[in-house]
């Protein structure tokens, strides 16, 4: 596996590309919207402006299968950007990938910056192969979601807004919840919610995660030599083609998990 291209700044440990990917992601997911929303028609809609329409048809029916279509609304827009968000990002690390190589520790640095995981990596072969030429591969493009900050940051984005509204908008059935069936169910009703927090952003990086890896494998099993890339090219396109039913199954299940979270905290019952 490649390195990520790490450097410290403000005392924090930033991977830029993760940077880079998000701000891909969000152009991209933008640039679809803007021209699904260009030339609005009802007489005469354009290819764009009909896929943005089954995209709200969808989002609504995930809506109107977990909670009363009316008090779910208002989050038709959050499910539309999560989804396609999600699902753009996912396909990002398929088609192709970028990888720079570096020898001199001295010239890993980007925009004044050291990158951190670059020379101690090649510091650590150095000490342990003395006299031989160290090299490390750095991975700038990739799948935002294979990476477990911006899953977890996903799904604790969503897990704030969640008790949020289940505080000003159910506070007594909300709060009552974590009591039942019994008061002394309490602590798990508590370590069931956090659980969900893992869950919902770990199963979408450790599926995004290992398809990247498993790809990685393949093209480094086609640089291997004249059978090992006819071996791979057959793998190599199933396996991405079965990535893409994987990316946009992620994207679809985290989404439905965000509006069966929204209703169990804003539509709780007695028997929740």
């Amino acid at each position: 596996m490649h390195e990520s291209p790490i450097i410290h700044l403000a005392g924090l440990d930033i991977d830029l590309s993760i940077v880079l990917m998000l701000v891909v992601t969000c152009a991209i997911v933008f640039l679809i919207a803007r021209l699904a929303t260009r030339n609005l028609s009802v007489e005469n809609p354009g290819k764009m402006q009909n896929f943005l329409e089954w995209v709200v048809e969808f989002v609504q029916g995930l809506i109107s299968s977990t909670m009363d279509l009316k008090k779910g609304k208002p989050f038709l827009s959050l499910g539309m950007t999560l989804i396609m968000f999600i699902f753009v990002g996912n396909m990002l690390g398929l088609p192709f990938g970028i990888v720079t190589e570096y020898h001199d520790a001295s010239k890993a640095h980007i925009f004044g910056h050291e990158l951190v995981t670059v020379t101690e990596k090649l510091h650590t072969e150095e000490a342990a192969h003395p006299g031989e030429e160290a090299e490390v591969g750095v991975a700038w493009w990739k799948s935002p979601t294979a990476d477990p900050a911006v899953a977890l940051g996903l799904a604790g984005l969503i897990f704030v807004m969640v008790h949020f509204l289940g505080l000003t908008r159910n506070t007594k059935g909300y709060l009552k919840h974590y009591f039942q069936p019994f008061w002394f169910f309490f602590p798990i009703n508590l370590i069931e919610q956090f659980s969900k927090l893992l869950t919902h952003g770990m199963r979408l990086f450790g599926n995004i995660f290992a398809g990247e890896v498993l790809i990685s494998v393949l093209v480094q099993l086609g640089s291997s030599g004249p059978i090992g890339t006819v071996a791979s090219i057959p793998f190599l396109v199933i396996w991405q083609g079965f990535s893409i039913f994987v990316g946009s199954i992620q994207a679809f299940v985290f989404t439905i998990l965000t509006f069966v979270y929204i209703s169990q905290a804003i539509d709780t019952h007695e028997e929740h």
